[in-house]
């Protein structure tokens, strides 16, 4: 069977075609000023065959004005500034919004499916964990009002996470089961009557200045390359001496990745029970990986190697740097809530969602990620800052990277002002500034729980 076509890739692939340097001669010459008497010609055909209520007519004039947007889209793209699929993304994001327009508080709605909750044991590991994490998430403050949807007969069916958690139902958390609901179409129609309900108490939640000391700021790194330890692990790492300074919270995490490095945190650890935590996770690590045939410092990765690093040490010095150089106040597990103030380490896994889901369920309220390939993860509802450790990788790659930290390996800017750089749009991007992932709506895709035990 061959898959269809789409008519509109098509379209745009003949129009990258027409503009390429063995295309059409009149095409390549166009740029947006030529073009605009085009599409005002194209807007008044169409009026035309509106009137006419002819029907051939009005969709022959809908395609001559799609070709005008295709076009300038085309030239866009060239620029290097948005294609067709980001405007067509935005109409899609700003139709959503307009059920929101009575909300002026309210940023948006998201869907989070944890790619698990059944074929695992009752109170077993892999489903503690899990409800731990979805805890985190529902107590999370950047979440307004929450609504748990489930098929209700799973191992981790809500009324089982409910008791579990001791979380209870109210006006801002409700369920809903599919089984209970009548099946998927009349589900949908009740969660969205449910989530319509809340938006009213959700809007009441409004912006007000506080303290930087109720902040806190999760690290994350991914596609690192030789550079990372230069640039941008360290410039953030004088962001979070800054965050810290003030009374915030900065949370590092991915224990397989400071193997190696990890007597550098341990030797500023408050005190020797903090430390021994931070070793303590160490050995876990050691143990789970020989368990499953592994080794912990089976690493670095192809890409990592591709930019240059050829070892876990190398990775994880760099990795380390982004905790900055204050005190290390406490050690927890993956999920748990940060209880304290100040620099912290979360044990877990270093796989990037996963890392980064465990940061949210933590309380993060933005995440901080650091990158020398590139990378595309957002985090929801924790906004992600990319920082890029090179120039060329952000120049390839600037619609979805934050902060240019090749500028310290330019030589344009020292790490200290680099790090004063991220620590104001870390002010700015939890007062409400969006990050290039936001734009992009991505974040959904990447909550995705540890899940740790056999499926059954």
């Amino acid at each position: 069977m061959t898959k269809k076509r789409s008519g509109i890739q098509d379209l745009l692939r003949i129009m990258a075609r027409l503009r390429s340097p063995t295309g059409c001669p009149w095409d390549r010459e166009q740029d947006h000023r030529s073009l605009r008497w085009h599409a005002v010609e194209e807007v008044y055909e169409l009026l035309d065959a509106i009137e006419s209520g002819d029907d051939h007519e009005l969709e022959e004039e809908l395609g001559d004005l799609l070709l005008q947007v295709v076009f300038h889209c085309q030239l866009a793209r060239e620029r290097g500034v948005f294609d067709f699929e980001k405007v067509a993304r935005r109409i899609a994001e700003r139709v959503k919004a307009d059920g929101l327009v009575a909300y002026s508080n309210i940023d948006g709605v998201v869907a989070l499916g944890p790619p698990m909750g059944c074929g695992m044991a009752e109170a077993s590991p892999g489903l503690l964990l899990l409800q731990k994490v979805l805890q985190g998430y529902v107590r999370h403050p950047n979440f307004s009002a929450i609504l748990l949807v489930g098929l209700g007969c799973e191992i981790n069916h809500v009324d089982c996470f409910l008791a579990n958690t001791a979380i209870e139902a109210g006006p801002s958390l409700d369920v809903i089961t599919i089984q209970q609901g009548g099946g998927t179409e009349k589900t949908i129609c009740q969660g969205i009557e449910k989530v319509h309900r809340m938006l009213p108490l959700a809007n009441e939640a409004k912006r007000e200045p506080i303290s930087v000391s109720h902040l806190i700021c999760g690290l994350e790194c991914g596609g690192s390359d030789a550079f990372s330890g230069l640039s941008a692990n360290p410039a953030l790492g004088q962001a979070v001496d800054r965050l810290v300074r003030q009374g915030g919270t900065a949370i590092l995490t991915e224990t397989t990745e400071v193997y190696g490095a990890e007597h550098l945190l341990v030797r500023r650890a408050v005190s020797k029970e903090v430390g021994l935590k931070l070793i303590e996770a160490i050995r876990w690590w050691e143990d789970y990986t020989a368990r499953n045939g592994a080794e912990i410092n089976n690493n670095p990765t192809p890409g990592n190697k591709a930019g240059g690093i050829t070892t876990i040490l190398e990775k994880s010095l760099a990795a380390a740097t982004k905790g900055g150089t204050t005190n290390l106040v406490d050690v927890f597990r993956y999920g748990d809530r940060a209880q304290k103030r100040g620099l912290l380490f979360m044990d877990g896994p270093a796989y990037d969602p996963v890392s980064t889901t465990g940061l949210v369920a933590a309380g993060a309220h933005l995440i901080c990620f650091t990158t020398g390939r590139g990378t595309v993860c957002g985090s929801t509802p924790a906004p992600t800052i990319k920082l890029v450790s090179n120039t060329e990788t952000y120049r390839r790659m600037e619609e979805d990277m934050d902060v240019n930290c090749g500028a310290v390996i330019d030589g344009e800017v020292s790490i200290e002002e680099m790090g004063q750089m991220i620590y104001r749009l870390i002010l700015d991007v939890a007062s409400g500034k969006r990050t290039k992932s936001e734009l992009y709506g991505f974040g959904e895709e990447s909550f995705q729980p540890w899940y740790i035990g056999p499926i059954m």
